[in-house]
Order: C-alpha cells, then sequence, then structure tokens
C-alpha cells in the first residue's frame, strides 16, 4: 500500500514506516557527531520513549557517548487491517533495531504509563536486563488524560487560560488556515483534573515504586521536561492550565530531590525551548510565536530540535563531573537561547504584524509543518513516497 500523510486539524491520522526509520537515524548521526556525554548513566528508564523529547533523550543517551542500556515505556498502534500504526510504534521498533546492533540493550514496554501493570513489567524489566537498579529515570509524558486508578474513569486534562479568556491564532496544518480564536477561562474542576493528569504526582509515584522495589542505584537522577517560555506565551501557557500543572511539576521535583538524597541522587525538572511536538502543536494562540520564533532562531544560528537539545541537556548540564547548574527556583535551564532579549525583541515584532494573510511569508510555517511531518515519517528526501510499502514485517512484532 502507498502511504501518504492525512492530517485532520493538528492531528496526524497516518505514519511512514521508513520515513521514522530515517528520522530515527538521522538523530543517531546527529548525536554520534555532536560534543559526547562522557560520563552519563548505564541503566536508563525512559517513560514517554517513542517521540519528542523522550526518544531524543533515548537516542542521545545511547548513541551520543554514555552507551547507555534503556527501557522504554510508551503507549502505541502497531499496523492492522484498521490502519498503518503510530509514529511512535516505528520509532520504538527502529530503536530498538539500531541499539542492539550497538550491543546496547534495548527494551520497549507498550501500555498506559499511568497503569500499576505496566509499573509491574517495568519493575521485572530492571530486575531481569538491569541486575535490579536504575541510574536514570526520565518523565516525558504528555498524555491528555489519565486513568482514574484501575477503574474505567479518566481524568482530563485541559489547554485553557485561568482567571479570563484570551484570544489568539492557531493554524490548521491540515489546510494551511490561519484560525482565530477565543478561549474561555478553565473552571476549577478542570484545573485540578489538568494537575492530576499532567502535574507531578504519577512521576513522584513512578519514584515511589522504584524505591520501595529498591530498583534505583547510588547516585540515581530523575528528570522530566518542562517550558516556560516569553511573556508572549505567558497568558495561554505558564499563566494557564498548563502552566499550574508544569508549577506542580517543578514543586514535585524538589520533593523528589529530598528523597534522592537517600541514594546520594537528584531530582530536577530541564525547561526546554518552544519545539514542535506532537503536544506543542495543540495548543491554541501558540502557533504564531512558534512561527516567529522559527524564523528568528534559525536567521541567528540559535535553533535546536529536540535532539540537540537533549544532547546539550547531559553533555553540558547533568553529566559533567561538576554540580549540575540550575537556577534560583533550581530548574535546569536549556532555553536561554529562546529567552534571548534580542530573540524575543525580533520575534515580538513578528507576532504583532502577523495575521491571516502573511503568516506564511513573515514566520517560518514551511519548517513548522515540516518538522510536524517528519515526527510522522513524512518530508524526507531519503524516502520515495510512491512505493508501496509492505507493513506485514513489521506485525511480527507488535
Amino acid at each position: 500500500m502507498r502511504i501518504e500523510p492525512l492530517i485532520q486539524g493538528m492531528v496526524a491520522r497516518s505514519a511512514h514506516p521508513y520515513g521514522c526509520q530515517q528520522a530515527v537515524l538521522q538523530q543517531i548521526h546527529y548525536v554520534k557527531s555532536a560534543p559526547s556525554i562522557s560520563q552519563g548513566p548505564k541503566r536508563v528508564l525512559i517513560l514517554g520513549a517513542s517521540s519528542g523529547f523522550g526518544l531524543a533523550a533515548r537516542i542521545a543517551l545511547t548513541f551520543g557517548g554514555a552507551d547507555a542500556d534503556t527501557i522504554g515505556v510508551s503507549l502505541e498502534r502497531g499496523p492492522s487491517n484498521k490502519g498503518v500504526g503510530s509514529a511512535g510504534f516505528y520509532n520504538n521498533h527502529f530503536f530498538k533495531q539500531y541499539a542492539e546492533q550497538a550491543g546496547r540493550v534495548a527494551i520497549n514496554i507498550n501500555g498506559d504509563v499511568f497503569s500499576k501493570n505496566i509499573r509491574d513489567q517495568v519493575v521485572e524489566a530492571i530486575e531481569t536486563y538491569f541486575e535490579g537498579e536504575v541510574d536514570l529515570v526520565i518523565y516525558s509524558i504528555a498524555s491528555g488524560m489519565r486513568r482514574k486508578g484501575d477503574s474505567e474513569e479518566f481524568w482530563h486534562s485541559v489547554i485553557k487560560p485561568i482567571g479570563d479568556s484570551v484570544t489568539g491564532a492557531t493554524v490548521s496544518l491540515e489546510n494551511d488556515q490561519w484560525l482565530d480564536t477565543t478561549l474561555p477561562p478553565a473552571s476549577e474542576q478542570e484545573i485540578a483534573d489538568t494537575l492530576k493528569v499532567m502535574g507531578g504526582e504519577d512521576w513522584e509515584n513512578w519514584i515511589d515504586t522504584l524505591i520501595n522495589y529498591d530498583s534505583l542505584a547510588q547516585g540515581c537522577k530523575t528528570i522530566a521536561f518542562s517550558y516556560v517560555g516569553s511573556e508572549l506565551t505567558h497568558p495561554i501557557y505558564l499563566d494557564g492550565t498548563l502552566g499550574r500543572a508544569k508549577v506542580d511539576l517543578h514543586q514535585t521535583s524538589h520533593a523528589l530531590n529530598l528523597k534522592l538524597a537517600n541514594y546520594d541522587g537528584n531530582a530536577y525538572a530541564a525547561v526546554c525551548k518552544a519545539l514542535v511536538t506532537k503536544a506543542s502543536v495543540f495548543i491554541p494562540a501558540f502557533t504564531p510565536y512558534m512561527l516567529a520564533l522559527y524564523r528568528v532562531m534559525k536567521q541567528k544560528g540559535t535553533h535546536e530540535g529536540c535532539i540537540e537539545q537533549m544532547q546539550r541537556l547531559f553533555s553540558d548540564k547533568l553529566y559533567t563531573g561538576k554540580p549540575v547548574p540550575v537556577d534560583s527556583e533550581r530548574l535546569v535551564r536549556v532555553d536561554q537561547w529562546e529567552l534571548d532579549p534580542d530573540t524575543q525583541a525580533q520575534v515580538q515584532d513578528l507576532v504583532h504584524q502577523m495575521n491571516a494573510s502573511n503568516f506564511i511569508e513573515l514566520g517560518d510555517y514551511q519548517g513548522f509543518k515540516q518538522e510536524f511531518l517528519r515526527l510522522n515519517g513524512f518530508g524526507f528526501a531519503e524516502i520515495d513516497y510512491q512505493q508501496d510499502v509492505d507493513l506485514s514485517p513489521f506485525m511480527d512484532h507488535i
């Protein structure tokens, strides 16, 4: 069958296996040529390993100098008579293939990261493949919902402002259309539910589980990814439901840091730059900022994708043999180039000029859309997308 990009609004409904392979391969090639992670961890658990920062972290730690063995947890769909499967499924498949070719252990566990069953599987995998201990736990979950215990009920997160409505634009990637939207403020229940899904509670639950099973090695670190952004994005992000959840995540890092002190370890939240990920494209009123930011940072030579951010985080911040650099709130900042005053001044100027008739011309819309397509295996010159794809070889790995 021929697989073509299918986008509905901001959601990709198709994925190309060999485009995903190319995406993984290009990230591997990058980290092999980048400054090396010279004192990195050897046994790593990644919760949310199939795309974005989680996948990039896994690639960086395996191929970027640390030579880490990894267990990756994610919830992905394989190919079936209902569809071609998700990009994350193929990312996991090809990562494992390349890691094992390099002599590394790469265990993929597919399922709901919030469930007790998956916790049990992870603990068993740590016992089996890591001699019972992990050196680093990465929490990279961006989910829209979380099951309430083992029930059939869920908490659902929302992306809304708090207190006042916010008016802004998003762009439909399906038809390249600028859409003006007004978001009403979140209710108290929506704020609480978003905290449950995207705050720090589940991260802490995971660390508590690993402590209870004596699965943390001496010196173990844990890290979760966050975003703060500039004043331009604060009304919809930092001051909204997402920001409230991230503040909770930051506070959780402090609580976990105290717990890990018993292991001579540490817990951190790392603040990354704005990037096109499967999660970020859903943030209303955020797209114009992203289009302007991409244009300015590319012109200045400071733009980074997920893989560049992760390689720099581990090689320059977390594993240098020196104290980890943090700000006054004990956050590890990897977003300093985004928040550079001159960069932000140029971005603000572009955003104020941008509208439905000129956003493609003023912003880096082509780069933005290409990055989105590449998340799903499309837009790679190395792939002939006119060729039929046989999905049967992947069926055996579901």
